[in-house]
């Protein structure tokens, strides 16, 4: 199967099935997302979730993260991963965001970057989500189904990967198109049980169509 029916095959599937895709965190503002996405890093969704509620009652604002003490957010977040460095980046992104920015959490993915703790994926899910920007996140969900189902060639980096998706699909579709296969790779693309024999896409899928033929 050539790649570019592979992609429209792939994306008019969850088109039909997966008409509506959004983030499991749950934030309210761009300040909670920002936070939310930071703990995220190497952390499942449904912990953050369970550290966010009090997170958000301690530090409401941009103003109280950047005058917490390390160890006031620490003791918040020390249930996720990397407690340590996480606090750390919180606290610096907060205060980024007040010197630099006017306390205004920045839409575009140039200026995101440049908030501590902000790499390019959270800078893509913090545009795409909360500013609705059409920006491609790249996580290792993403990275790992795009390579299985063969929308990307056998990419060794995120940026590749985003490279690779954002040339074949439409713009307006980037956002949900991240959500489709985050959730795809959680799900049922799992990283060490693919559950192929339940999977949908698997009349499209390389890695599925590689492993048949072995047997």
């Amino acid at each position: 199967m050539r790649k570019k029916e592979r992609y429209t095959k792939v994306v008019n599937w969850f088109q039909t099935n997966m008409p509506i895709a959004e983030t499991e965190l749950n934030y309210k503002t761009p300040y909670e997302l920002m936070v939310s996405v930071i703990l995220s890093a190497q952390c499942t969704d449904k912990r953050v979730n369970l550290i966010t509620p009090s997170f958000f009652v301690a530090l409401p604002d941009l103003v109280s993260l950047a005058n917490a003490s390390q160890d006031e957010v620490f003791e918040i977040i020390r249930s996720c991963s990397y407690p340590n460095n996480k606090a750390k980046h919180l606290r610096a992104a907060a205060n980024t965001v007040i010197s630099d920015f006017n306390g205004e959490i920045p839409e575009t993915v140039d200026e995101l970057q440049k908030i501590p703790g902000v790499g390019r994926k959270t800078a893509n899910v913090i545009a795409s989500v909360a500013f609705n920007k059409q920006a491609f996140a790249v996580d290792t969900h993403v990275h790992r189904v795009a390579n299985r189902i063969g929308l990307a060639s056998q990419t060794k980096t995120p940026l590749a990967t985003e490279n690779q998706l954002t040339a074949n699909i439409e713009p307006e579709l980037w956002p949900i198109a991240h959500h489709w296969l985050i959730l795809h790779g959680r799900y049922v693309c799992k990283a060490r049980k693919p559950l192929c024999t339940e999977c949908d896409l698997k009349p499209y899928c390389r890695y599925y169509e590689k492993n048949e033929s072995k047997k």
